[in-house]
């Protein structure tokens, strides 16, 4: 299995109560960034992490923390955060997963990006550390079911899709309609949930074997070019993902 890239993250605070908690996380994560308001800098103090010490407001930061970090991590109110993230949302295909821990640190809440941007996995990472509840909100997560849109990511595989497709399809996955999954090419071991495959999900080894009219969506794990016919018989119902090579 390939593993994926530790994520760049930023431990913001703007209290003094919200300072110290980034301090206990800070330790446990040292290539961490601690981001705090520069009366609580001392606070700080011993730290092996990089400590960034902002004067005056934190919305002035924001823009460059969207764009410099993967994770940015919040020891504030969940309205804050939503005020001062608001303005530099892009789409969930680029924006940085953010996540918000309650001043008792007793809940890890993905705000943004939860399954692209990673934030849910973090979320469980943080959860774990702390000794706390990730909350989860999305969709496939609360089904226990396949997350189209990040299926195969940890094995290497490259999702091939219009963004009309992945909405569509993800949406039939959770609403329990019938989807075709194709798998004819890479590791088998992609299926991570709580238990058996959802009944909604059947599988197959060749595209040819599946009948277009019994599914409402296909996921098709393939290496070979596919034809404009098939795009065409599929249409709003078709996502490829690409396994690299070396998986079999």
């Amino acid at each position: 299995m390939q593993g994926i890239a530790e994520p760049s993250v930023a431990l913001i605070a703007v209290t003094k109560p919200g300072a110290l908690q980034v301090r206990g996380l800070a330790q446990r994560l040292p290539r961490a960034t601690v981001v705090v308001a520069a009366g609580h800098a001392a606070l700080m103090d011993g730290l092996a992490n990089q400590v960034i010490a902002y004067p005056g407001a934190l919305s002035g930061r924001m823009a460059g923390l969207f764009s410099a970090f993967d994770q940015l991590v919040f020891f504030l109110s969940v309205g804050a955060v939503v005020r001062l993230i608001a303005p530099h949302l892009g789409s969930k295909y680029q924006d940085p997963g953010v996540l918000v821990i309650d001043s008792a640190a007793r809940f890890v809440i993905p705000v943004l990006s939860g399954h692209v941007g990673g934030a849910n996995a973090y979320a469980e990472r943080l959860a774990a550390l702390l000794g706390a509840t990730a909350v989860i909100t999305t969709a496939s997560e609360g089904a226990n079911t396949i997350a189209v849109d990040i299926l195969g990511r940890e094995l290497g595989w490259r999702l091939e899709a219009p963004k009309p497709n992945l909405t569509r399809v993800a949406a039939r996955v959770v609403d329990g309609e019938a989807i075709a999954l194709v798998q004819e090419a890479g590791a088998r071991d992609w299926w991570s949930g709580p238990g058996p495959l959802p009944e909604n999900i059947h599988l197959y080894s060749a595209v040819e074997a599946v009948d277009p009219d019994r599914y409402s969506g296909v996921l098709l794990v393939t290496r070979r070019a596919i034809p404009a016919d098939l795009w065409q018989r599929l249409a709003g119902r078709l996502v490829v993902y690409r396994p690299p090579a070396g998986q079999p």
